[in-house]
């Protein structure tokens, strides 16, 4: 009987990556699958053929033979020799699907980046301001000094797994189906460790206060992250150690009111200040300055000095700092005071009458009346 072209079977170009063979059989896996169809010949015959196709076509040298020899150069051109073989490439693909990561033979075993770890970090407004070097103290896991990390007690080491003979993962059936699950006895890693460490217990990891020089930059906010590389978690199987991340929360100031990088004074005026004009002393980061108000100030008028706010961090530039006055009115006012107010109301109300006359004068002039 002609068997059919694989790259056929599978509907992909014979220049088709892993990761599309790959894509192409769960499909048709997922959809021909016997327990999907039972008592259906075609479907299993189906099923059987695109596992075949995608066993010769997933292995690198299989497929190198195959391309060149055609048939006759994977396996006499005979296939699966049983039907669990078939489902064993299955099973690898339902794990891939339903994310099983590290369920191969031999995946959990492969190094592995540790987890990255936060620290939440309390900073005063003034600290975030100025920047600066931070001590923290991070608790974490390191590799058992006692047996290095393997978890097994000096002088003797870990064994293959019985249950799963080292592979890491068992097999479940359900049906026709066939799951791979890691193993419970060694939790996926092929090993058991008949004599346990006594410091770590066998875990290979122990826990340790690590202190920690945090360098701040200045005029960071809440929210922000500091990423320590190497500082989290330790690597598994001599990987990597994962990194720190410090999130910091700023808190508020007495005197600023902060809006990004600029900062806002408030600062209350006389009546007398706003109408005459004063000279006033503004508090910065730094040293204080002298600010001039003019005649006429109005509540609620902004005045801003340039470059006296916040640093932006990592860059050579600040925000500024605005002042905003408040004009206040006097409640309690002496007799003497209440009648040189009375008097400053009159030679107002004079300066509107003349104003007034004058205004009339010019219209009379312009209409021909004078």
């Amino acid at each position: 009987m002609t068997q059919r072209d694989y790259y056929e079977i599978l509907g992909v170009d014979r220049g088709a990556d892993q990761e599309t063979i790959k894509r192409a059989y769960r499909k048709l896996a997922l959809k021909y699958h016997p327990d999907h169809h039972p008592d259906d010949p075609q479907a299993e015959s189906l099923f059987k053929e695109a596992s075949e196709a995608y066993d010769v076509l997933q292995d690198p040298e299989k497929r190198a033979r195959y391309d060149r020899f055609g048939h006759a150069g994977v396996n006499g051109g005979q296939g699966f020799s049983s039907t669990a073989d078939i489902f064993s490439h299955f099973g690898d693909i339902f794990g891939d699907l339903f994310g099983f990561a590290g369920m191969g033979s031999g995946r959990s075993n492969r190094p592995r980046a540790g987890d990255n770890l936060s620290y939440n970090l309390e900073l005063s407004f003034r600290a975030a301001a100025k920047g600066g070097e931070v001590k923290i103290s991070v608790p974490r896991q390191i590799p058992c000094p006692e047996c290095e990390g393997s978890g097994a007690a000096p002088g003797t080491s870990s064994a293959r797994c019985p249950q799963c003979n080292g592979q890491g993962r068992v097999r479940s059936s359900r049906g026709l189906l066939q799951i791979a699950m890691p193993c419970p006895r060694c939790r996926g890693t092929g090993r058991i460790i008949p004599n346990p460490c006594p410091r770590c217990r066998g875990e290979g990891l122990v826990d340790q206060i690590r202190e920690l020089a945090v360098n701040i930059p200045a005029g960071v906010d809440t929210g922000n992250r500091l990423r320590l590389r190497g500082e989290g978690g330790p690597g598994v199987y001599g990987g990597p150690p994962g990194d720190l991340f410090v999130i910091l929360r700023v808190a508020d100031d007495k005197e600023f009111e902060r809006q990004g990088q600029d900062l806002i004074w408030r600062r209350e005026i006389s009546m007398i200040q706003a109408a005459l004009g004063d000279s006033i002393q503004v508090p910065t980061l730094d040293d204080p300055i002298d600010l001039a108000i003019p005649k006429g100030a109005q509540s609620g008028q902004l005045f801003r000095v340039s470059g006296a706010g916040l640093p932006y961090p990592g860059q050579n530039r600040r925000g500024n700092l605005i002042v905003e006055l408040t004009v206040l009115t006097p409640t309690h006012i002496s007799s003497a005071q209440e009648e040189l107010l009375r008097e400053f109301a009159r030679l107002e109300e004079g300066k509107t009458l003349n104003k007034a006359k004058k205004v009339l004068k010019k219209a009379g002039q312009v209409m021909g009346f004078e």
